[in-house]
């Protein structure tokens, strides 16, 4: 049935940009000059970013909702992630809204996260506002990137309407933007009225019972868990009848304890929500993103909510290393186990399966680095866990292994090219553009299979020594492209358990790259370092000199070592190989073999090249 009605007092926004192009400060800026805050209250920089690994590595990884007011009507705004790993954040985001800003900076122009986000809202049918940031950078190219987003646009099948959109210039660290810019700019009222007469206000069927969809899932540790979710169709009262609609219209009576919607960032109760509107509603238990929430009275489910198939998958068990339990508090698999499933209701584009031999459980999801921040947010609860080599989701057809290719875009200084497209070669990688921009920096564009950029992207910095920028994108599947070698090099395992040595380390260091410092503790197993060449070798770094009562000169100089560079989540999931297995506790993380006595694992490779 046509949806005839339209709330004119709303509008539900999204923000869409590429990771670090200036979307949170923008909705900073929108806050103070909405009249949000006090002229003299004291407010915290990128208010949108509420978890302490958003703040650390200013980035957005959960989309997060709130609202504005200007000119008498209420604009909900979503903060959705600008990379393609939160993918079903973004997905949820936009089934929320009828417009989007889209926010490209002056001088990279649209990136490839812009580009998923983007395809998905015009696929949606959603009005779009441009915004050029950062237009004050000293190397910014207004003119070309506006040329780059009508491309983009085109290229992404917008249609007429959609190809006519409002165009504004801002700085929003300044909170300043404009038509053109050249022109002198004094804030952001100009774009705030554009939201209000551009983007439609939400529409609804006058005839139709109450209906909500939900969303996103919250929690609350006063209230239990909450249903975030737009209302299609319809209104509701707090303490009405309600019940949810699961999969296969299976309905459950809802007790909702209180209704609430956003008040700038913060949460407030209403007594009544218009159609349209954005709610949170509290006190539910048997809920899940997809679900319908209606009338008692009038039972009717909406379509449900579907997000792309996860590409990339990890295993996860309890960690089984000698120093287990000393370091968490969470190392059980029934806890483990209970944090994952947890995560599925609250994110929609991760799945969790058993592991086929009941060794832990296999956790699927868009790409490495949402796994990565998965395993982050879980030590920092106080998890101990060990995690596996991420391994991409083949797909089976008509007799034929497919497998997800990655639309891949590198940005390089011109010298360093030629071992980029050399290295991405061997890996199954095809160009598909080189575009030189005269300034001593290219553009190269790719289609590589996912499993070639697993490990690859540390070996990338390297290679550009720390000048290239590399953004990819799933752009589908395609036939396997056949096999290549992942790691070049092996690793140094340690062959008993004790504290490192620096006499022991000083004499590693020939052999490869060391990964511990001395009086790190080790374990018969654990990897030390990266081998020189492309088998393991087991090394002892506990050793000590051998002391005698015979003294010559120079044989009590002082050992200095090769600094040992930090290891983090990434850099260890991308090293691993198949064999082998990270660590994780709240306060270390470490490389082991997945077998740890070395005479068992001597037997295993004797059993595998039989």
């Amino acid at each position: 049935m046509k949806k005839d009605k339209t709330n004119a007092h709303l509008r539900n926004i999204a923000i869409i940009a590429h990771v670090d192009h200036g979307k949170t400060t923008l909705v900073d800026a929108l806050f103070k000059q909405s009249g949000l805050f006090r002229e003299n209250q004291e407010t915290q920089d990128r208010l949108m970013d509420r978890m302490d690994l958003e703040r650390e590595r200013g980035i957005t990884i959960a989309a997060k909702n709130c609202s504005i007011k200007w000119s008498d009507v209420k604009i909900n705004i979503l903060d959705t992630p600008g990379h393609a790993d939160f993918g079903g954040e973004v997905e949820r985001a936009l089934s929320m809204v009828d417009g989007a800003i889209l926010l490209v900076d002056a001088s990279e122009g649209p990136l490839p996260q812009t580009r998923f986000v983007l395809g998905k809202a015009l696929a949606a049918g959603l009005k779009i506002i441009v915004v050029v940031n950062k237009i004050d950078r000293p190397d910014a190219r207004c003119e070309e990137v506006l040329s780059e987003v009508y491309d983009l646009l085109i290229d992404l099948d917008a249609d007429e309407e959609q190809l006519e959109f409002p165009l504004f210039y801002a700085n929003g660290r300044e909170g300043i933007a404009g038509t053109s810019p050249t022109e002198p700019m004094e804030n952001l009222h100009c774009l705030l009225d554009a939201i209000v007469q551009e983007i439609p206000g939400p529409r609804y069927d006058e005839g139709e019972p109450f209906q909500m969809m939900v969303s996103d899932l919250s929690y609350s540790d006063y209230l239990g868990r909450l249903a975030v979710g737009k209302v299609v169709n319809g209104s509701v009262k707090a303490r009405d009848s309600l019940i949810c609609m699961g999969p296969d219209d299976k309905q459950t009576s809802l007790n909702v304890s209180k209704i609430q919607v956003y008040q700038g960032p913060m949460l407030v109760d209403a007594e009544e929500v218009e159609p349209g509107e954005i709610v949170v509603l509290a006190g539910i238990d048997d809920v899940f993103i997809g679900d319908t929430i209606c009338h008692k009275s009038q039972p009717k489910a909406l379509k449900r909510l579907t997000v792309d198939e996860p590409t990339v998958s990890m295993r996860f068990t309890p960690n089984s290393g000698p120093f287990q339990g000393q370091e968490g508090k969470l190392v059980q698999s029934s806890k483990i186990r209970e944090r994952l499933e947890k995560e599925t209701m609250l994110n929609v584009s991760v799945k969790v399966e058993e592991a086929p031999n009941g060794d832990g459980f296999i956790v699927k999801g868009r790409g490495e680095f949402q796994m990565v921040i998965l395993i982050e947010t879980m030590r920092r609860e106080g998890f101990e866990l060990c995690v596996g080599r991420p391994q991409v989701i083949f797909h089976k057809k008509d007799g034929k292994t497919l497998e997800p290719i990655e639309h891949l875009y590198v940005d390089c200084e011109e010298e360093y090219t030629g071992i980029v497209t050399e290295k991405l070669s061997k890996r199954k990688g095809r160009m598909l553009a080189f575009v030189n921009h005269e300034n001593g920096r290219a553009r190269l564009e790719f289609s590589v299979p996912s499993r070639a950029l697993i490990g690859y992207r540390d070996e990338f910095l390297t290679d550009t020594r720390g000048t290239g920028i590399l953004n990819s994108l799933i752009s589908g599947y395609e036939d396997y492209r056949g096999d290549f070698a992942e790691r070049h090099t092996g690793s140094l395992v340690g062959d008993r358990t004790g504290e490192a040595v620096p006499y022991a380390l000083y004499n590693l260091e020939p052999r490869g790259i060391m990964f511990i410092t001395p009086g790190e503790k080790v374990y018969e197993g654990m990897i030390v370092g990266e081998h020189n060449r492309e088998n393991d070798l087991d090394v002892n770094p506990c050793k000590t000199k051998k002391l005698s009562n015979v003294r010559a000169s120079g044989k009590d100089d002082a050992v200095v070592l090769t600094p040992v560079l930090p290891m983090t989540l990434e850099r260890a999931i991308q090293f691993i190989r198949e064999d082998e297995m990270v660590e994780v506790t709240p306060h270390n993380i470490r490389l082991r073999k997945r077998t740890l006595a070395a005479s068992d694992r001597k037997v295993e490779n004797k059993r595998i090249k039989s």
